[in-house]
């Protein structure tokens, strides 16, 4: 992995509380101008060493909400504070400058960024995860997985489309 210097992170989970519940699938998306890669740890991959060995090399992550919700979560379940081992930018702060508020799908179907998974939320991923491991569903591990892909190259569009509003200093009508 080592190479990429931008990683857009997201992670899944059974619930909104660290110490109660836990981390199922974290989503990175390495990629420079020319290439990408895509690392997704669940199950037994999911492990603070598989993790930093995952981020080696990597100087900025990504979030959306990261800042309050991904790195909190991540050091609480699994022990690394990634906000003090890279330069993290919550992207969530950026989106407010232009007035960009709300949840993160809402902020993507705003400036038009599709997704192959549309219409599934946190809540699908819970349940998705749910009927992986107790009913041994792999094609509900494979939507989960698909759901937490498209989160986080959905990120890289974000950044992107936030630094074309940069530039033209427009800011897109609600």
């Amino acid at each position: 992995m080592i190479g990429f210097d931008n990683a857009y992170l997201d992670i899944e989970t059974t619930g909104l509380y660290p110490d109660l519940d836990n981390i199922t699938v974290i989503g990175i998306y390495f990629c420079d101008e020319n290439e990408g890669e895509l690392v997704q740890l669940y199950d037994s991959s999911l492990n603070c060493d598989a993790l930093l060995r995952a981020m080696e090399g990597t100087s900025n992550i990504f979030t959306y909400n990261g800042e309050r919700f991904d790195l909190p979560f991540i050091r609480t379940c699994l022990g690394p504070d990634l906000g003090r081992l890279h330069r993290h930018t919550d992207l969530m702060f950026d989106c407010w400058k232009y007035n960009l508020k709300g949840g993160f799908k809402s902020v993507l179907r705003r400036l038009g960024i599709d997704r192959e998974t549309e219409g599934l939320s946190g809540l699908h991923a819970i349940w998705l995860w749910e009927q992986y491991t107790k009913l041994n569903d792999l094609s509900a591990l494979e939507l989960l997985l698909k759901y937490n892909r498209d989160d986080v190259i959905n990120l890289k569009q974000l950044k992107d489309s936030l630094a074309g509003l940069s530039e033209t200093g427009k800011c897109p009508k609600p």
